[in-house]
């Protein structure tokens, strides 16, 4: 007997990046992401497909997804917010970044609950229009969000009371930290949700949107809090029910 829909777990598609890799008995480039987001996902009671940075995302192919996760990574290519690149700046990934601001806009469009991670809510940022910091460490004279390769670090945020965040962790907490860029000038329609004791831009929200949140830390980092994740499958099964 089929299932109702209401009674499966949400959908929720989280993006990916093209590296060369190496698997089984085979060296190539593949479409990649760290398996902590993938169990996160399932761990808040959703299933994670996973979205490689080459197809054709808009609205009308993937409003079959009930939520999106943006993944964190590489840096984004500065010349989409009117910038020369910073010498600290990566090289730029003109697939990812296409397949991902498209991404943004089908969800945007399509008003599916959308978690942007890290490098995501960067995108989102841009998308809106707004801009950003190309080397933290200029700005808050410190490395503390990025303390050295392949190392993450903490940050204590303060959360804006009144914030879908602070609804979702309350007044503070501490997250898992990667990350040298950061928001500058505020994209059009967000809202900051939470700030770091530097002043770092840690969180934003778009009221507009049903369940739109961007969050500058690494939740997928720690396998024993998920409630970022869950809220995200949450709103998505309220709008799989509204639906």
């Amino acid at each position: 007997m089929a299932s109702n829909a209401s009674d499966r777990p949400p959908v929720i598609g989280v993006t990916t990046y093209l590296e060369h890799s190496t698997f089984g008995i085979w060296e190539a480039e593949a479409a990649v992401l760290h398996r902590v987001y993938v169990d996160s996902v399932c761990a808040a009671g959703g299933n994670a497909v996973l979205l490689p940075p080459i197809g054709d995302w808009r609205a009308d192919t993937v409003d079959w997804l009930d939520g999106l996760v943006l993944a964190g990574g590489a840096d984004i290519d500065p010349r989409r917010y009117g910038q020369e690149p910073h010498p600290t700046t990566g090289t730029p990934q003109p697939t990812r970044d296409a397949a991902e601001f498209a991404l943004l806009d089908a969800a945007i469009r399509l008003d599916l609950p959308l978690l942007a991670v890290c490098r995501g809510m960067q995108v989102l940022n841009i998308a809106r229009g707004g801009t950003l910091h190309q080397h933290t460490p200029e700005v808050v004279g410190n490395t503390d969000h990025q303390p050295e390769v392949a190392r993450f670090g903490k940050t204590e945020l303060s959360i804006r009371p009144a914030s879908t965040l602070a609804t979702i962790l309350g007044s503070s907490a501490q997250t898992h930290c990667h990350h040298h860029q950061s928001i500058d000038r505020l994209g059009a329609g967000l809202t900051v949700a939470a700030t770091a004791p530097d002043g770092t831009i840690e969180a934003v929200e778009l009221p507009a949107a049903t369940f739109v949140l961007g969050v500058q830390s690494h939740p997928e980092q720690d396998p024993a809090d998920v409630r970022l994740f869950a809220a995200l499958v949450q709103a998505a099964c309220r709008r799989r029910q509204r639906s």
